[in-house]
């Protein structure tokens, strides 16, 4: 077996329609669309969710909450994790906490809560504190610096 005897499985190819070619072909005159009617004529696909000129559902039903395009989103990192993943005095920033795999993306506004116990003087560097979050740090002996 080499390259030269590679051919596609039997019934996988198959040739491309050609429509209105002849009565012949089995699919002339009308090339397969029925008669007249919307769906006959070129260009006659409409959008999906038409329904014909009735009010479209999405449409009918009725709309629900608010979305605030001003929202921030945080990516939250608990003690507990950074007494687990990171040595004593070493400065904890959201990129080395997407080195270690903590947080999903690098440029992303990070939050640090309280969850957790933290023995370890680290300075932690981020977006965001909880007040607990602070004052463990402080305890520790470290530093929590707002970005």
């Amino acid at each position: 077996m080499d390259l030269s005897t590679l051919s596609p499985v039997p019934g996988s190819k198959r040739s491309k329609r050609r429509v209105g070619r002849g009565i012949g072909s089995g699919l002339g005159k009308t090339s397969g669309r029925g008669h007249k009617g919307q769906k006959a004529r070129s260009g006659g696909v409409k959008a999906p969710g038409f329904e014909g000129g009735q009010k479209p559902l999405h449409l009918r039903l009725p709309k629900r909450g608010f979305y605030n395009p001003f929202r921030v989103e945080y990516q939250v990192v608990n003690l507990g994790t950074l007494e687990e993943r990171f040595d004593v005095e070493t400065e904890v920033t959201p990129e080395s906490l997407w080195q270690a795999g903590i947080i999903k993306q690098a440029d992303g506004r990070v939050k640090v809560l309280a969850k957790g116990d933290l023995t370890k003087p680290l300075t932690v560097r981020a977006h965001a504190f909880s007040k607990a979050a602070t004052e463990k740090i402080a305890m520790a002996g470290g530093k929590a610096e707002v970005i």
